[in-house]
């Protein structure tokens, strides 16, 4: 038996149900589904998404500042417990969400998070914000893996890691989002003495990208202009059983239903 884990950043689930998100959900094969900055409360996340109840369960972790932020995990079987936000600082921002689902007669219990952390801005308390969050989330990280639990985390993580994960990275060097710091920041996570494995890296290792987020504007898009910053990190028993990892690009521009695109793994 397989699991399918998919991550997806809507950027907006009401705008992302108008353009096609249900229409992608209801020929998804994902039994798991991350959602980031869905920009909604939970109420109006579950009007949206109010034609597909019947099939997903739905948990979320809404975002204090209106209309910002927020994430949620969808799921085909109900999970039996969840947890919102990591520590005190971020704990209502909307930013991080748990879901726990129990173990089968072939499956082992699974953790599966919906990350979306901050973006930053070189100089600016934005770019305070954001590492801040990532040294607290750190150690949040270190404690799920010490756990010796099954974890996934799947989300917007806005880094990306390598030169191989965006295109213009000679342009962006000074940049939040490629900064030095933050490159070494995952190294720590998933290098060779790391406790997380970047499953789509480790999938296709020599491949720029697959990128999963294009600027709207200009011809990102159209010419692959991207970033890599949409990840599944996981702990490493888990990761062995990653077998099949792809990007869900849409065809053409007016296809897509977000600036990104969802990243599914499929684990045995």
């Amino acid at each position: 038996m397989s699991r399918t884990v998919t991550t997806v950043n809507v950027n907006g689930v009401r705008a992302a149900v108008r353009k096609g998100m249900l229409d992608w959900l209801a020929t998804s094969s994902a039994d798991v589904v991350c959602l980031q900055e869905t920009r909604a409360t939970d109420a109006e996340l579950r009007a949206c998404l109010d034609g597909i109840a019947d099939a997903w369960s739905i948990v979320s972790a809404e975002p204090s500042a209106k209309g910002r932020n927020g994430v949620a995990i969808l799921s085909r079987v109900p999970s039996v417990s969840s947890r919102i936000g990591f520590d005190e600082e971020f704990a209502e921002s909307g930013r991080y969400l748990e879901a726990r689902f129990a173990a089968t007669d072939v499956d082992p219990a699974l953790t599966v998070a919906s990350l979306y952390l901050p973006s930053g801005e070189v100089n600016t308390e934005r770019q305070d914000v954001k590492e801040r969050f990532m040294a607290s989330f750190a150690h949040h990280l270190d404690d799920l893996a010490e756990s010796g639990e099954h974890v996934i985390v799947g989300g917007d993580w806005n880094i990306a890691h390598t030169e191989r994960d965006l295109k213009n990275w000679k342009g962006n060097r000074t940049k939040s989002g490629f900064l030095p710091s933050e490159r070494e920041w995952l190294d720590a996570l998933v290098g060779d003495d790391g406790a997380w494995v970047d499953v789509v890296r480790t999938l296709h290792p020599d491949v720029d990208g697959p990128y999963s987020w294009w600027s709207y504007r200009g011809k990102a898009f159209d010419n692959d202009a991207g970033w890599r910053i949409d990840y599944q990190m996981a702990t490493r028993d888990v990761a062995d059983r990653a077998k099949d990892a792809v990007v869900e690009r849409a065809e053409t521009y007016d296809l897509r239903w977000s600036d990104h695109a969802p990243v599914t793994v499929v684990y045995r």
